[in-house]
């Protein structure tokens, strides 16, 4: 049986389809409990979170966590101190003064930035692994996973529908997972369209075609604040407290897991292009497509063969 599912939640859209011999409402049932368990684990935006109740005592004392969040702080930390990296977790008071993507969003003065900076290191962040806490060592400090949550959700999923079913897709606001063959295809392919950054929603710069992969995308098409004539999109830098200076558009990863994808897309959005695309060549597990300001794609050696540009 063949079935598809759609959730409005986590501020996007969640699109689930799968093919299998079980009851499919009993197992969306449970990807929704699933849903809105990881939601209250991971979210920043929900004051109830278990995130957010960790944010709340930051400068007080640790705290002992879930496995799921021990385990993604754990995982963003590493790759927040890694070098290169764009990627950090500890961005949280940045990202709530900017509020970019919601209705109080606002350019912060240079005082208020200058003085969130020193709240921005992710080296601050101490993990006990024995007693799976997290102690955030200066009040005033948040941690903010909205750069890894949703590939981590994703392969969670994911890995409990591979145990039942034949094929499986999840589209989570865009962060892109499949199982097994597409039915709809005589090669088995699952074909997923890179986004015009100049162009509405659903129009496509090509189409790049991945076997049991995820792909996921970095833009700064989409979620942006303009006053002025100026735009301020939302990839923010915290050695600056402002957006990114980029040549970048958009910055899109394939990789087995989804969670890989968010990690890499994090880590080298905002990089010269050229430093960019040689770590992804350096990166085994990964492949990428880099989208620039006047709509130049440039692809990594493995998608030679897999990316088919719009004509």
């Amino acid at each position: 049986m063949q079935a598809s599912k759609r959730w409005e939640m986590m501020g996007t859209i969640i699109d689930l389809w799968l093919d299998t011999d079980l009851n499919c409402e009993k197992m969306f049932i449970n990807i929704t409990e699933d849903l809105f368990a990881l939601n209250q684990c991971f979210s920043a935006n929900q004051s109830t979170s278990e995130l957010m109740q960790l944010n709340h005592l930051a400068g007080i004392r640790p705290v002992a966590v879930s496995p799921e969040l021990f385990s993604l702080i754990s995982i963003g930390k590493q790759h927040s101190l890694a070098q290169p990296s764009h990627l950090n977790i500890a961005i949280g008071p940045l990202v709530k003064l900017w509020r970019i993507g919601f209705k109080q969003a606002q350019v912060p003065t240079p005082t208020e930035i200058f003085s969130t900076l020193h709240l921005l290191d992710s080296k601050q962040i101490i993990l006990n692994q024995q007693k799976q806490t997290v102690f955030l060592t200066q009040k005033g400090m948040e941690i903010d996973l909205g750069a890894l949550a949703k590939g981590y959700i994703a392969d969670y999923l994911m890995a409990k529908l591979k145990k039942y079913c034949r094929s499986a897709m999840i589209n989570l606001g865009g962060n892109f997972l499949a199982f097994g063959p597409n039915p709809k295809r005589e090669n088995g392919k699952w074909y997923v369209g890179i986004q015009n950054p100049q162009k509405p929603r659903h129009q496509h710069l090509g189409i790049v075609a991945v076997d049991n992969q995820s792909v996921v995308t970095s833009g700064i098409y989409e979620r942006f604040l303009e006053i002025n004539g100026k735009r301020y999109h939302h990839l923010l830098d915290a050695q600056t407290g402002f957006p990114f200076e980029t040549k970048m558009t958009s910055l899109t990863i394939i990789a087995d897991q989804s969670l890989t994808c968010e990690i890499w897309t994090s880590r080298l959005f905002g990089l010269a292009i050229s430093e960019a695309l040689a770590v992804i060549e350096q990166r085994p597990e990964i492949e990428g497509i880099i989208v620039d300001q006047v709509n130049q794609v440039y692809l990594s050696s493995g998608l030679k063969s897999s990316y088919y540009p719009n004509r």
